[in-house]
């Protein structure tokens, strides 16, 4: 299975979850990607700064555009709560989570949407039953 988190950006929440979900999932199961319509240069500094504390470096992560070619063999596409500017793929069925954008908060509000978004991520894979049951899910 092939999960694609997208925004607008691709420079945080998509970024964190496509991480969270690469590390607790079962490889011969699913994988997850993340992109977005509009990417950024970088992935935002609060974000990559969030992610290390949670032992997930994302410093050599670089936002991506959504092509046709990225979507192809997707199953599932989760957008991050972006709204009408979130990305659409015909065909692909589709999830939002409703969260905020990580971009000028305080560390602790980038820190709830990071713990936020591995909770969501868990209770996907969960469900997906892609867990990897060698995981051991790191408290952040």
């Amino acid at each position: 299975m092939k999960v694609i988190f997208a925004c607008v950006h691709n420079a945080g929440r998509s970024q964190m979850a496509a991480a969270f979900f690469n590390q607790f999932a079962d490889p011969a199961k699913a994988q997850a990607v993340s992109a977005g319509t509009q990417p950024a240069d970088k992935v935002h500094d609060c974000v990559l700064h969030a992610m290390k504390q949670a032992g997930i470096d994302l410093a050599n992560v670089r936002p991506q555009l959504l092509t046709d070619e990225l979507a192809a063999g997707a199953d599932l596409l989760v957008t991050m709560g972006c709204g009408e500017a979130c990305p659409f793929v015909p065909g692909l069925k589709r999830d939002d989570w409703p969260l905020p954008d990580p971009k000028g908060k305080s560390d602790d509000e980038v820190c709830q949407i990071r713990d936020e978004i591995r909770t969501r991520v868990l209770k996907l894979l969960q469900g997906l039953n892609a867990t990897n049951c060698c995981a051991d899910p790191v408290q952040v």
